[in-house]
């Protein structure tokens, strides 16, 4: 069994202990007491090292940890040291969940359901689907007020039957290891705390987004909050700066900007259905009549896309007796089009002769589209239209 010594000093970040155990590769080695954090709970494992030997990962096993080394440690006893960095992290991420956890069941009367720290941010799942941004704005409030209060975070063990006023029910039993928020919130809970709310830092909720029937709140405390707001800000005062605007001018230039954008592409798309239509009508007009009365084209260019060429195919058929073929050599592709008058359907005839050179389309009667494997096999398409048309 290993002593876990972060359930009663979480700010422990150097210790020593004996090697109890080991794997045959000796990388993964067990002690008789450990300041190291398993993952559990949703929180992270701490990182560190055991007589100089890097520790990448903690494995909780039940009643013992397992060390995960990035070599092989061979000695009996070790003297092992905490990231404090990453672990005071964990710390205020952890306790900052609780804060906000129970603000927000104070507030709306909505349990936690879900957590998960993250290594960029955390976030919790709430119930409810109702929960909007006036009541994430005020839960942040009260929960930076609470930090502000530097109200202490105590660790107890009690009871399991003996333990009241508990956030949610723990259905454990035996001694329950309790967290609690003073004037706030007692939760069952293993994990790595502060010892002052104030040590939390700044609870920043950044993102509310809907999660099957629930909500989810991301949120940041301490330095990643910190870290995250100069992020934004940078990236706030980058955009100002590129458009000659006061960061607080942006919404309503970015809405102008994208008014205008919607009206030139209007402009742009009614302009190219013009200029189809004129280029419709020359070839329409230079097509030779065949004998059946039908008048066909076949555009072939280099640069185009199909996408191009679909409203060229649209402009030429809306005219009578009118079939277009066009295509493009990269990626290999070809379009379809006919009048209803011609009585072809467009989509039965393009799709057989594109499974026959192991490409693939669709569409309808009026218009069908395609791709080839090649260049070779789009001419052997194109020609299988002439000879069937």
């Amino acid at each position: 069994m290993t002593h876990r010594l972060y359930y009663t000093d979480s700010y422990l970040r150097d210790f020593e202990a004996s090697v109890v155990g080991r794997a045959e590769d000796s990388k993964r080695v067990y002690l008789d007491r450990t300041a190291f954090y398993p993952s559990s709970g949703g929180q992270p494992f701490d990182r560190g090292i055991l007589n100089g030997v890097e520790v990448i990962d903690v494995v909780d096993e039940g009643d013992r940890v397992a060390h995960i080394l990035a070599t092989p440690l061979h000695d009996d006893r070790v003297v092992g040291r905490v990231d404090w960095a990453r672990r005071f992290d964990h710390m205020q991420q952890h306790s900052g969940q609780h804060l906000l956890s129970a603000v927000l069941a104070d507030q709306l009367g909505q349990q936690t359901t879900g957590v998960h720290f993250g290594r960029e941010s955390s976030t919790l799942d709430l119930a409810t689907a109702s929960l909007g941004p006036v009541h994430v704005q005020r839960a942040e409030e009260k929960a930076n007020e609470i930090v502000v209060e530097n109200r202490p975070v105590e660790v107890t063990f009690e009871d399991a039957e003996l333990a009241n006023d508990l956030r949610k029910a723990s259905d454990r039993k035996g001694e329950l290891r309790i967290v609690t928020i003073r004037d706030l919130d007692r939760s069952a809970c293993g994990g790595t705390h502060v010892r002052f709310t104030g040590e939390i830092g700044c609870l920043v909720i950044r993102k509310l987004e809907r999660v099957r029937q629930g909500t989810r709140l991301e949120f940041l405390c301490g330095l990643r909050a910190t870290r995250r707001g100069r992020t934004d800000y940078n990236l706030l005062a980058k955009l100002a700066n590129d458009l000659s605007a006061a960061p607080e001018e942006l919404p309503h230039l970015i809405a102008s900007q994208r008014e205008e954008l919607k009206a030139a592409s209007a402009a742009r798309r009614e302009m190219e259905t013009k200029l189809d239509l004129c280029r419709a009508r020359e070839l329409y007009a230079t097509a030779a009549t065949e004998t059946t009365g039908l008048r066909r084209v076949i555009v072939q260019e280099e640069q185009a896309s199909l996408d191009s060429l679909r409203g060229l195919a649209q402009a030429f058929t809306s005219m009578p007796k009118a079939i277009f073929v066009g295509a493009v050599p990269s990626p290999p592709a070809l379009i379809l089009a006919a009048s209803a008058d011609t009585g072809i359907d467009a989509a039965g005839m393009l799709k057989s002769l594109l499974a026959s050179v192991g490409g693939r389309g669709g569409g309808s009667p009026r218009l069908a589209q395609g791709i080839v494997p090649g260049r070779t096999q789009l001419q052997t398409v194109i020609e299988s239209l002439g000879s069937r048309i």
